[in-house]
């Protein structure tokens, strides 16, 4: 799909500003992952869909997606904008398309994904019973 419009110096400065590492939920579900005890690594560039937090020794990652990016479906956040619906339907199906196929070449690779999305990020105590349960 080709966008004749110029995209505006105001729309271009919000989406370079949106951040893809260190982003506030990742950084949560990381806070109370160490505070559980558990050790990790972050983003994991060697493997499919560069988790944002891997537990080598256990084989399991976690994948923090936003709810507005990755539509989280029943999530008040995932809205779509008014303008642009096509592009935005199809940008959201890729990125669903995605992250389904990282999470079947992890599995095939024998690892074991939960995602946790941006607004159960917002409860430690919820989230912390949602890392045990998987961890364990």
């Amino acid at each position: 799909m080709v966008n004749d419009e110029p995209i505006s110096a105001v729309r271009s400065k919000i989406m370079a500003s949106v951040r893809q590492v260190n982003t506030k939920p990742e950084m949560a579900v990381r806070r109370v992952a160490h505070a559980l005890g558990y050790r990790f690594r972050i983003n994991r560039k060697d493997l499919p869909g560069s988790p944002d937090v891997v537990f080598p020794r256990r084989k399991k990652v976690v994948f923090v997606h936003g709810c507005f990016w990755h539509r989280h479906a029943g999530c008040k956040h995932a809205t779509t904008p008014r303008t642009r619906a096509d592009f935005w339907q199809e940008k959201f199906r890729r990125n669903k398309e995605r992250d389904a196929l990282a999470e079947s070449k992890l599995e095939a690779m024998g690892w074991s994904v939960v995602i946790v999305w941006g607004c159960e990020t917002r409860d430690a105590v919820s989230l912390g019973k949602k890392l045990i349960s998987f961890l364990s």
